[in-house]
């Protein structure tokens, strides 16, 4: 069912042609969703890989009694679908993965990693390869495999999902791009533990015992 609103949401989302929007629209009953996928299936290509990711949501989660907590920053193309279910579950679904992962990750995607930390790391590996009398020939080999496991780990995008493990989250992001139509990009996240990085005192409670029973 095809009402203005629609129509215009639609052409906005998609940039696609009025009279393809409005076959769309009728074809799925005014579902918009359904009307995306209808437009795709057709063969008729919309301009969105034009346009910038600038809308999206910035997602709270709170964890484990208040003592994980997490900010996740994701842009999209349009604000249809910024505001859908499946772009929310997303971000939802991401954000508990940064909270409850373990280890959690440091960085959205390889790409951020700073290059004076990635050499820091491939010199531990060469040397940890030395220390465990590996041949001089396969060294450098161990260490980029070892390197290459050690940017997964930390790196959110190539992490497995972890109410999914049989997909990472690039893999989520994928479908979801390939669902909604649009680009999609995790920006930024902070991941915050708390006492994370402060001291914590370590009281000795045998000896305050024998002090309390010599006083």
């Amino acid at each position: 069912m095809e009402n203005a609103g629609n129509l215009k949401a639609l052409r906005e989302l998609t940039s696609a042609g009025v009279g393809d929007c409005k076959k769309a629209l009728e074809e799925s009953n005014g579902d918009m969703d359904k009307a995306v996928e209808w437009l795709r299936k057709k063969g008729v290509k919309p301009s969105i890989a034009l346009r910038s990711a600038t809308e999206g949501t910035i997602t709270s989660y709170i964890h484990t009694g208040g003592k994980v907590g997490v900010l996740l920053e994701v842009n999209c193309q349009s604000d249809f679908l910024a505001r859908s279910d499946m772009f929310k579950d997303f971000c939802k679904g991401v954000a508990l993965h940064i909270a409850g992962r373990d280890p959690y990750p440091m960085y959205v995607s390889d790409e951020e990693i700073p290059s004076e930390i990635v050499d820091k790391e491939r010199n531990f590996q060469i040397e940890k390869a030395r220390e465990a009398k590996k041949p001089e020939n396969i060294v450098t080999k161990i260490a980029d495999g070892s390197v290459s496991k050690w940017k997964k780990d930390i790196c959110l995008l190539d992490q497995e999902f972890v109410k999914d493990p049989s997909k990472t989250i690039k893999v989520l992001l994928t479908e979801l791009i390939n669902k909604s139509g649009e680009k999609v990009v995790i920006r930024r996240f902070a991941r915050y533990s708390l006492g994370e990085g402060l001291k914590k005192e370590e009281v000795d409670f045998s000896k305050e015992v024998k002090e309390l029973v010599n006083v």
